[in-house]
């Protein structure tokens, strides 16, 4: 495939096969995604991708909720089968009648084909409108025995372009005065670690500088602290990666986010950094300095 090439994978299905969690997937592995796009602007659309020539993997969910656009999807697929800088895939996400049922139950949703009506009667109509659309799809993933992480993982298998994992390790310092990072998988409390903001000369100073770096780790405690944390990670981090998680979020708090926190996030973050995608971050290091 040319390196210009630009890739479409076109999600479609029954309603409540689910189409959100192939989207979620997907971005996560690094397409562009738009929800809910008209077919009859699908044209014009790659048109303007082609122009910026700024994203190369799109994919684009298409279901009932633009039903009154729904015919003209065949003449906007065949379009773009003819045109060379595009490579389109379509994904068709397929249940069982009695599980589509009882998903519609338990989130007491209507069908977008019978907002008033019965849901199986809803369900027979949609299949009879995508049996078409069915039989041209690429790929199809019928999901009734699937859970949301089964389905993720079938939709990696099969559109990964490499054998990268897609899994990033955050590891964010911050100061317990500033509040907890919101994003935060797990919080790690470092204020028991002797303070360099009490030494007059390192007050000013982060846990990035020599000086201050070489004052947090030289107490026993905190490299015995370091083991257990990278440890305890190590051990972890393969189980959060197989329960589906794209990204983990690791806090590392002291009382302003300045030194400690700052120091032992630089040392974590090279530690795992030598097995995992990891970037650092940190969130209140210059937040007194800037007051």
């Amino acid at each position: 495939m040319a390196a210009s090439q630009l890739q479409l994978v076109i999600i479609t299905g029954m309603s409540g096969a689910g189409k959100t969690v192939a989207m979620q997937s997907l971005e996560d592995l690094g397409y562009f995604c738009v929800d809910n796009l008209p077919p009859t602007l699908l044209p014009k659309f790659w048109e303007l991708m082609k122009e910026t020539g700024k994203m190369n993997r799109i994919a684009l969910v298409m279901d009932l909720r633009g039903r009154e656009f729904f015919d003209s999807i065949q003449v906007a697929l065949d379009e773009l089968d003819n045109t060379s800088f595009i490579t389109t895939k379509i994904l068709f996400l397929e249940a069982d009648d009695q599980v589509l049922v009882s998903r519609y139950k338990e989130t007491r949703r209507h069908h977008p084909l019978e907002p008033n009506g019965s849901i199986i009667d809803g369900i027979k109509a949609e299949r009879d409108m995508l049996s078409e659309l069915k039989g041209r799809a690429q790929i199809v993933i019928n999901t009734s025995n699937l859970k949301p992480r089964e389905l993720r993982d079938r939709i990696n298998a099969e559109f990964k372009e490499s054998e990268k994992d897609v899994f990033n390790v955050q590891i964010v310092s911050f100061g317990f005065k500033y509040g907890l990072p919101i994003d935060a998988d797990l919080v790690f409390d470092v204020r028991f670690l002797p303070n360099p903001h009490y030494i007059d000369k390192m007050r000013p100073q982060t846990g990035k500088d020599k000086e201050v770096y070489d004052y947090v780790m030289k107490w026993p405690e905190t490299q015995e602290y370091l083991d257990k944390v990278i440890d305890l990670l190590m051990f972890t981090l393969p189980f959060y990666k197989r329960e589906g998680k794209t990204q983990l979020v690791i806090a590392i708090g002291c009382t302003g986010g300045q030194h400690r926190s700052v120091a032992l996030t630089e040392y974590v973050g090279k530690a795992i950094g030598n097995k995992y995608e990891t970037t650092i971050t940190h969130r209140d290091m210059l937040r007194r300095k800037e007051r």
